[in-house]
């Protein structure tokens, strides 16, 4: 089925909660916050709300000084990392508002708006550790790193020709294959990244950039739920769409993704960073993609892999772990949402 862009506003919709639907549906698209049909997008939209933050907060003067203390296998790892991650984000921000055009419950377009905005304070984060931590000579070459990088270069042209697809040809298979590529991204791609910070961070080394890679992964909990919760209602209200055909699909869409991150963090690394062996690498990714499937119902790919290798990782990342330097950091704690669990939202 063809998807239709849901108008600025729907005169002739029906304000019935009950009648709405998460796509196909004949909202009037006024946000009415005392009428909603799915409570989960309000909690997570409250949420999401008491996670704003700052990236300029956090200070970042110790690693302006510790980078070039850094071995230089920690450097290249640091710099390739970081410039996927800055385009992952890139990406999100312009390619989310392609998504939410078709998504007709007006409480779930509030999410996907707030969810943009959070991945362009994700580009700001960057953008500020690169003006902090590095020459202006290094910071350009972190931008053009897929200029020089033929890996990262089909890594970036790979995950856009996903997104595409559903922009080119916006059907409702095509929708769900696109939601199922942006939760790969969000809960594969960004967790593998983060986890090289959280090493580092482990050894006492670039504890400000650490900070704001915490406050971004805070982000990516529920960003993960709000996807997990899409995918879920498309199913529910449209179960002739995941056909038994289409499911072994964004299985084996999760199945290539492994792959290619596999390879990436083995190939970033290149075996010369402490802590972060290749078969960890391996047996991480393939732990995360276990539990993003079993999220949606979905069968595993690694049934061998049923404990995470990295399990000190969660503990690190949590908000309540991150420690400042009273004189020169300023971190607001947010209590309400510090200790998020993103599969119970």
């Amino acid at each position: 089925m063809q998807l239709q862009r849901t108008k600025l506003f729907n005169e002739a919709g029906d304000r019935d909660w009950g009648k709405r639907r998460i796509i196909g549906g004949n909202s009037t698209n006024l946000i009415e916050l005392n009428n909603i049909k799915y409570d989960w997008a309000y909690r997570l939209y409250r949420a999401m709300m008491n996670n704003f933050w700052i990236p300029e907060e956090i200070a970042l003067a110790d690693d302006a000084r510790q980078y070039a203390s850094l071995t230089e296998d920690e450097r290249r790892s640091f710099n390739k990392v970081l410039s996927f991650l800055i385009f992952m984000d890139s990406l999100l921000t312009h390619n989310l508002p392609n998504i939410n055009e078709y998504i007709t419950a007006p409480e779930v377009n509030m999410c996907l708006t707030v969810h943009a905005f959070q991945e362009a304070v994700h580009s700001q984060s960057y953008g500020y550790i690169l003006d902090s931590v590095v020459s202006a000579e290094t910071r350009d070459a972190i931008y053009n790193e897929w200029r020089n990088d033929a890996h990262l270069l089909a890594r970036n042209q790979f995950i856009t020709d996903l997104f595409e697809q559903f922009i080119e040809d916006p059907s409702d298979r095509n929708l769900l294959r696109t939601v199922m590529a942006n939760y790969i991204l969000e809960g594969v791609y960004f967790y593998s990244g983060f986890s090289f910070f959280f090493v580092l961070g482990r050894q006492g080394k670039m504890l400000g950039t650490v900070s704001e890679i915490k406050f971004i992964q805070r982000d990516e909990l529920t960003h993960l739920a709000i996807f997990r919760h899409i995918f879920r209602e498309i199913n529910r209200e449209n179960p002739h769409i995941l056909t038994p055909e289409l499911t072994e699909e964004l299985r084996g869409m999760m199945r290539q993704a492994v792959e290619h991150e596999v390879a990436w963090g083995q190939y970033v690394t290149a075996g010369k960073i402490s802590g972060l062996t290749d078969g960890l690498i391996d047996s991480y990714i393939k732990y995360l993609a276990n539990v993003r499937l079993n999220s949606l119902d979905l069968a595993p790919l690694y049934p061998e892999i049923t404990t995470n290798p990295m399990a000190w990782v969660d503990q690190y990342a949590s908000m309540n772990s991150m420690k400042t330097d009273f004189f020169e950091q300023r971190v607001t704690s947010y209590t309400k949402s510090s200790n998020l669990n993103w599969d119970e939202l």
